[in-house]
């Protein structure tokens, strides 16, 4: 038995309140509905826990129960987790929320150059950066969290800086890293430390891995047409700050009493009043009318989502990761809060079973959300099935491929999303990014879609462009709906980087009345030199063709049989022969 705090005392073995008399039934029938294998919920009403409870099972082909001590994937809810941590330095001062973040980190850039002078810890959690949510730059990256913030310079913006609402999960690994910065530390350490040990949070970690060796803990499961199947854990350990937390809901409810609280934990302080009240506030309004007549307006404070349910002010946040979806939310003005943890993927059943909860403690006739939620999902179906059965498609008839197949395997970069590979397989092509590998199919002309069953970017498509001289030159992927398609530029083979190969273009050519130089700058580089020009360092493309940067359009290929160097422009192909 733990103290909270004065009043009230928290323990797993208390009988539910009576208000929420019915609820282990309804939960049991909404996880049928929900094809759920199990879930936990823990609630907290006046300082004492009235549910503490799992239903299901945590391994369906070992029918393992869910308990209370059950570990779940929480996802998103993390990062509340990563602004309370920043609450820590700003409550000691060693951290401002409206400061600029360079005077913490000098070396972070953004796209947009007023952004990157003015972003502070505030705006780095409230989803007002300008960028949309690029996710797949950190999905299944091998990317480090430092590596991650050096690239966001890279990453197009869609709105300006502080105009608009965008969820952005990369952010929230910014300012993660920050705060580990500040700390001298890590973010893990940070909250460890400051936030899991103070709360008595023993079950709780950054980690699959590491909840892989509890004692208890739920495996992840996904829905494919309908079917309920065992998915893989996804190692997100270098996005952590935005979404790596695993727990349960005894530990989870100790989180979120400790904001009913206002910050403090068995009378100790761990949040100050006031960083409890700005993460609990209304920061930047997320745009859109209520879907329901019983829930109001979304705002988002700082890692928090701000709105109502029937009145009363509501505060909650999500986590979805692959096989996992979680709920914590607040009814402040009812002295209320609950945890939903469940282990199914993008799954409604945590609002369903929170929504019930919040009925059954306000006394109100139950919504009966499940039958609103999968008429939604019904017509959404619906739409796309009648699109597919009358044949609309952007598809024309007829086209082939400008290139034979083989052509367009290779590799292609982008400075922030890094590399696609483009393989050639069982006379088609496939399609690799970020370790998940698809079939890529011929949709028309030059442009290919990813097969229906990849992890990312299923049925998108892939658009390949042709340079002046003919080359498959790059790609183009539709990341982000909100910003222009992403652009992958081709990478010449590695050979092509090697002094052996190099080494033999070198020398002296006449073209026309002049003489240009090529000359190895270093072991991997050539120089083009032309009179009255700067020198150019020869970017490779394939073969023995080289692109002449910053000029558009400008290529040079090499032929060392016949000793030419031929200068393929805009205006024209000229050629130029050895002089020595």
């Amino acid at each position: 038995m733990i103290r909270l705090a004065t009043a009230f005392l928290l323990t797993a073995s208390l009988l539910p309140a009576q208000q929420l008399t019915g609820f282990d039934e309804f939960a049991a029938q909404a996880m049928k509905d929900w094809r759920v294998p199990g879930a936990a919920i823990a609630v907290v009403k006046d300082g004492k826990v009235i549910l503490s409870k799992g239903y299901g099972t945590r391994d369906t082909s070992k029918s393992l129960p869910v308990t209370p001590q059950t570990v779940f994937a929480i996802g998103s809810v993390t990062k509340s987790f990563t602004v309370a941590s920043l609450g820590v330095l700003a409550d000691e001062g060693k951290l401002d929320w409206d400061k600029p973040v360079r005077e913490y980190l000098p070396g972070f850039r953004l796209h947009d150059r007023f952004a990157s002078e003015q972003m502070t810890p505030r705006d780095l959690v409230t989803h007002r950066s300008g960028l949309p949510r690029h996710d797949s730059v950190w999905y299944n990256s091998p990317l480090t969290r430092e590596q991650m913030v050096e690239r966001l310079r890279y990453l197009e913006p869609s709105r300006e800086f502080r105009a608009a609402y965008q969820y952005q999960n990369l952010m929230f690994v910014t300012a993660g890293y920050l705060a580990g910065k500040v700390a001298g530390s890590t973010w893990e350490d940070l909250v460890r430390r400051r936030l899991f040990a103070p709360l008595g949070m023993k079950s709780s970690n950054f980690a699959v891995s590491d909840s892989r060796k509890a004692p208890d803990f739920a495996l992840p499961y996904r829905r494919v047409r309908d079917q309920v199947e065992l998915t893989d854990f996804r190692v997100i350990d270098e996005i952590g700050p935005a979404g790596s937390i695993n727990s349960n809901v005894e530990d989870m409810i100790r989180y979120v009493a400790m904001y009913l609280n206002d910050g403090k934990h068995e009378g100790a302080r761990i949040l100050s009043g006031a960083t409890v009240q700005q993460m609990t506030t209304p920061q930047m309004v997320v745009p859109g009318p209520p879907r329901w007549k019983e829930t109001g307006h979304q705002s988002y404070g700082m890692g928090l989502m701000i709105g109502s349910y029937r009145g009363r002010k509501l505060v909650q946040h999500g986590g979805n990761i692959d096989g996992f979806s979680a709920l914590i939310a607040m009814l402040p003005q009812e002295n209320a809060g609950l945890v939903v943890l469940t282990n199914m993927n993008g799954s409604n059943l945590p609002a369903v079973l929170a929504y019930r909860v919040w009925d059954l403690l306000l006394g109100a006739e139950p919504v009966d959300w499940t039958a609103r939620m999968q008429a939604d999902e019904k017509l959404q179906r619906a739409s796309e099935a009648a699109a597919r059965e009358k044949g609309y498609t952007a598809k024309r008839a007829g086209t082939q491929p400008s290139h034979d197949l083989a052509e367009y395997a290779g590799e292609y970069e982008h400075p922030a999303y890094g590399i696609v590979r483009i393989g050639r397989e069982n006379n088609g092509l496939t399609f690799t990014f970020n370790g998940f590998t698809a079939p890529l199919a011929h949709f028309h002309y030059d442009i290919f879609e990813i097969g229906e069953n990849s992890r990312v970017l299923a049925r998108s498509k892939v658009q390949f462009q042709t340079s002046l001289q003919g080359d498959i030159a790059g790609l183009t992927l539709p990341f982000e709906s909100s910003v222009k398609e992403i652009a992958f530029a081709r990478l010449a083979g590695a050979s092509m980087r090697e002094r052996t190969f190099l080494q033999p273009f070198t020398g002296s050519y006449a073209l026309g009345p002049q003489t240009v130089t090529v000359s190895l700058k270093s072991d991997s580089a050539l120089t083009l030199l032309m009179p009255g020009q700067p020198p150019y360092e020869l970017k490779p493309v394939s073969g023995t063709r080289f692109q002449v940067p910053g000029l558009t359009g400008y290529n040079v290929e090499f032929r060392q049989e016949s000793g030419e160097l031929i200068f393929h422009q805009p205006n024209g192909t000229y050629v130029a022969k050895r002089t020595n």
